[in-house]
Order: structure tokens, then C-alpha cells, then sequence
């Protein structure tokens, strides 16, 4: 047993490339840490990692006993928990990394009915688009948008689900903005043009006849959702936004769909994880938001 717990004590070093960061993430003093790395190199022989002031890097024999090690580790997890209650009782530190709009406009009540089904579960969430390495940074798992992103053989990209995207604007604007009544009127419209840089850029649209692609232009580009809306509500032109979180301010009057007979592509959505042997409570979060995203494709 003292063999398997040096072992994962090596692997999140390994992972973490650095004994002061596996420290924190196995809540552990780095000295009682770094012990048990000296034990193991005792135990098997050769020397594990190379130490420097500045890094922590895998010897050579460290790279091969850390790709035998890792599985093992993994499996021995998922077995304990398979043996005990943790299966369906998972506990511990959820940390997750995903978008800012898509965690406040879709994830927030599913993270609450999550965490209200499982109370032993903390959550550690970092809103970010940036590219995190779950790895080092100690991630269970992101949730992305778009096309599955390309990932190291040693990640997994699971579907989640998918986003459908309409065109809104509000009452006020339309009085007194041209006609909009087919996808070309746009060419006449301020676009809220969702993009990293002002740009001019095009939508492509789709109705169950036909896609077409319009050049939209706007004195207005971000990249954030909910700045665009709010754009919208305040009549300062044409928005695109998926269904969900318009339905306030659709049922008070303040946006309207506009083009109704046409959307956008559906956006797909990812949650990439480190490994297939994950813990419960990943498992379990995957499945709660798949399940939350497949009820806001109907509305």
C-alpha cells in the first residue's frame, strides 16, 4: 500500500512539474511530499526527476515508470471508489475551467442542482476562455465551445451537447432601423458582431431550405455575450444569442427574434478531460451538464 501511495505522490509531481504545486493540490507539506519522492527513488532504484531551483523535469527512467504509474493510480482510484459508497456519494474538490458567458447563462442552475444532489463536493471554477493545461494547472476537466479543440493523446474531448443561436433586436431599435425582413436587410443594420477584433465579418444563416452567407458590419465588436445583449436591449442594434437566456427579456417585451425563419449553425460544446479512468464526481458533473444542455436545445 505504501508503494501505491509513493506512486501517486510521483505522479502528481510529474503532472504538476513542480513539488510545491503537487504539495497543494494533494494538501500535503512539501517536506513530508518530498520524502516520500526520495523513498521511492530508494525503492525502485534510479533517479525520478531531475531537480533544478527553478524546475522539476522527469530522468528518463522517470518518463517510463510515470507512464506505467499513471494508469495504475488512475485505475486504483476508480476501483476504491467502486468499493465504496464515494460512487455514489462522490466527495472532494470539483475544478472545473469554462467560458464566462456560457457558465452564468447556462451552467450556474445546473451547477446549483449538482451541487444541491451532491453536498460533499466543493467546486473550484475558473471563468476563462484561455487554453488551460489540465495537467499543471490541476484542472478534473473544461468545458469548451466550438469544434472539438485539438488536444494531446493524452485528453479526451466528450460531446456535451449542442447551441443554437438566433438573431434578436429590441422593439425601439427596429421602429426606426430599415425594413428587416430577408437575411440581405442586414447589409443596412448595426450588427453586433461577436468577434477578437474589430473586423468586418460574415453570419451565415440557415433555414430548412437553404444557407446563405451575409457581410455584416457594426461600430460595435466584443467577445462576450451578455455585453452584446444588453447592446441589444439598449437599441444599439441586431444581436446574436441562443434562446436561453433571452427568455426574460422576450417574455417582458424588451427583445424579439427577428428573421425567424432563419439561425445559425448550432454551436457544439466539449468537456475535455485528462484521462477515461476519471473520478466519480467528474463523471457525474460530465453527465448533469449533457443532461442541462440537451433540455436547453428544446427551448
Amino acid at each position: 500500500m505504501e508503494i501505491l501511495v509513493n506512486m501517486e505522490v510521483f505522479v502528481a509531481v510529474a503532472k504538476a512539474k513542480g513539488f510545491r504545486k503537487a504539495a497543494d493540490l494533494l494538501d500535503m507539506p512539501i517536506s513530508s511530499l518530498s520524502r516520500r519522492i526520495a523513498e521511492l527513488e530508494r525503492q525502485v532504484g534510479v533517479r525520478l526527476f531531475h531537480r533544478t531551483t527553478r524546475k522539476v523535469e522527469l530522468t528518463e527512467a522517470g518518463q517510463a515508470y510515470f507512464h506505467r504509474s499513471e494508469s495504475i493510480v488512475a485505475a486504483a482510484h476508480v476501483a476504491h471508489e467502486t468499493l465504496t459508497d464515494l460512487a455514489d456519494n462522490p466527495s472532494g474538490v470539483l475544478r472545473v475551467s469554462m467560458p464566462v458567458d456560457l457558465a452564468i447563462f447556462y451552467l450556474a442552475p445546473a451547477i446549483k442542482t449538482f451541487g444541491e444532489r451532491y453536498p460533499l463536493i466543493d467546486f473550484e471554477l475558473d471563468l476563462t476562455p484561455r487554453r488551460v493545461d489540465l495537467v499543471s494547472d490541476g484542472f478534473d476537466c473544461a468545458i469548451r465551445m466550438g469544434a472539438p479543440p485539438p488536444t494531446p493523446s493524452t485528453l479526451i474531448a466528450k460531446p456535451l451537447g449542442q447551441l443554437r443561436r438566433y438573431l434578436y433586436a429590441s422593439p425601439a431599435y427596429l421602429k426606426t432601423a430599415p425594413p428587416l425582413k430577408q437575411p440581405h436587410d442586414l447589409a443596412q443594420h448595426q450588427c453586433l458582431i461577436q468577434a477578437p477584433m474589430r473586423q468586418q465579418t460574415q453570419w451565415t444563416l440557415i433555414s430548412a431550405k437553404e444557407t446563405i452567407s451575409i457581410p455584416v458590419t457594426g461600430r460595435y465588436t466584443m467577445n462576450n455575450v451578455g455585453l452584446s445583449k444588453q447592446m441589444a436591449l439598449m437599441g444599439m442594434g441586431v444581436a446574436v444569442s441562443a434562446g436561453p437566456e433571452t427568455i426574460e427579456d422576450r417574455t417582458a417585451g424588451l427583445l424579439q427574434r427577428v428573421l425567424p425563419k432563419w439561425d445559425f449553425a448550432p454551436v457544439p460544446m466539449h468537456a475535455i478531460i485528462e484521462s477515461r479512468l476519471i473520478p466519480s464526481r467528474v463523471r457525474l458533473f460530465i453527465e448533469h451538464i449533457r443532461a442541462s444542455l440537451e433540455v436547453h436545445s428544446m427551448r
